[in-house]
């Protein structure tokens, strides 16, 4: 029964957040005006290009845990890799996180590797991703100070934050856990749970470490540096498929449109760490409010974050289907994860 309450929890809350987010977002929207939006005027061959840059995005991040996988030993097929890749985000439309779950399940029952340490290689790749907005939030920052300020007026969440990270409650509620956890693995190494997790954690942290003694790292950064930037190219991209973000693109003063781009795309990477299906809510009111900095309606707004985001799931959707084909017809000789293995692996994460 506790179980059954667990999964529901996981499965249940980012469904019924995401119900919530798009609700909101919809709240003020003239859906006719949204429709008429979408249906007149707009460059479909536009979202198109920005559905093929996605593909590229997914296949250079293939490419650069290839490198982090060969440096462990692990070496899948490239376009193994790649079905890795594509079958996460086509399983993140599901259910969030569980896509890279299935991936470090896939990859290490198919090579006969210890799951932990393909973790720990998938927990440095996120990582690299996790410095790489922070320093698009930098340049956000001195670009676009006022309409990052005029987020935070918008949105509270953004000033809880920064009050919190100044509560020292919080700091020595941090410490005191760091703390009794070192004490625990120290002095607990008898315990069977102690000694397991210690084994997992070394494990983990061998994947994870060997970004720092791995060959290629200049190739890591150039692939790091690339995948960010098909995703700010695609976003970018897409304002010339509407005449109003087009507008923004004509307008030298905001850079021929770099500079809205890169506040909304900014907006929408930390939107994307709301755990919803497939970032349906948060990164869509992430670009909306990016684009209503620049005098683009809500309405306007909606229907671009919309059809973007609808492009870009169906290209996921797609390369789902492929993955099944390419795991059915190649992967025969493979043991290929079941769902039963993926809420195991889950629990373990």
């Amino acid at each position: 029964m506790r179980t059954a309450g667990v999964y529901a929890v996981k499965w249940l809350l980012p469904l019924a957040l995401t119900v919530l987010l798009v609700t909101y977002m919809f709240r003020k929207v003239d859906f006719r005006e949204m429709w008429h939006i979408m249906s007149h005027g707009v460059d479909y061959w536009w979202i198109l290009a920005a559905m093929g840059l996605s593909v590229l995005s997914h296949v250079l991040r293939a490419a650069r845990w290839r490198l982090q996988l060969r440096a462990l030993g692990i070496r899948p097929p490239f376009m193994a890799l790649c079905c890795s890749i594509f079958g996460t985000y086509a399983l993140n439309l599901i259910f969030p996180r569980l896509g890279e779950v299935w991936r470090c399940t896939y990859i290490a029952d198919r090579e006969h590797k210890p799951f932990t340490t393909v973790v720990g290689s998938m927990v440095a790749d996120r990582f690299a991703d996790m410095i790489l907005v922070v320093a698009l939030m930098l340049l956000c920052f001195l670009v676009a100070a006022p309409a990052i300020e005029a987020f935070l007026v918008k949105y509270p969440v953004g000033q809880g934050l920064v009050e919190a990270a100044h509560n020292p409650w919080l700091w020595t509620l941090l410490v005191g856990g760091a703390a009794a956890l070192w004490a625990l693995f120290t002095f607990g190494r008898s315990n069977r749970f102690v000694a397991r997790s210690r084994k997992w954690i070394a494990e983990m942290w061998s994947g994870f470490a060997v970004v720092t003694r791995m060959e290629g790292k200049w190739l890591f950064l150039f692939y790091s540096l690339a995948i960010w930037s098909c995703y700010y190219v695609q976003l970018y991209v897409a304002f010339f498929a509407f005449p109003f973000t087009r507008d923004l693109c004509a307008d030298p003063s905001l850079g021929f449109g770099l500079v809205p781009c890169l506040v909304a795309f900014v907006l929408s990477s930390i939107g994307m760490a709301v755990p919803s299906n497939g970032g349906l809510g948060p990164w869509n009111i992430a670009v909306m409010f990016g684009l209503a900095v620049y005098g683009v309606s809500d309405a306007q707004g909606t229907a671009f974050s919309m059809l973007q985001w609808s492009g870009q799931t169906v290209m996921l959707i797609l390369l789902g289907i492929y993955t099944m084909v390419y795991i059915t017809f190649y992967g025969k000789n493979k043991r290929t994860p079941t769902p039963e293995q993926l809420l195991r692996e889950e629990e373990k994460i």
